[in-house]
């Protein structure tokens, strides 16, 4: 399953692969298996993304076109 949401937000933010995964800390080949789909996506990476772009992991994995995550999930999980 290709995962273009986390493709489109890190375009949308002007970051290449490699800046991106510098930023995770975790290689540009694991990142790009991500985007493309030929490696799941660890729970933990969808995390780590969802802060970065200050969203929902259900926003990233494409189960709702809500793009910004709930201020009422924010407040209840203020360490993610």
């Amino acid at each position: 399953m290709k995962f273009q949401r986390i493709q489109d937000m890190r375009t949308d933010a002007d970051l290449s692969q490699k800046e991106l995964s510098q930023i995770l800390h975790i290689s540009q080949r694991s990142y790009s298996h991500y985007e493309t789909g030929s490696r799941n996506i660890p729970i933990e990476m969808l995390i780590r993304l969802a802060n970065y772009y200050d969203t929902s992991i259900d926003y990233l994995v494409g189960r709702t076109d809500v793009k910004k995550a709930s201020p009422k999930t924010k407040k209840e999980n203020p360490g993610l």
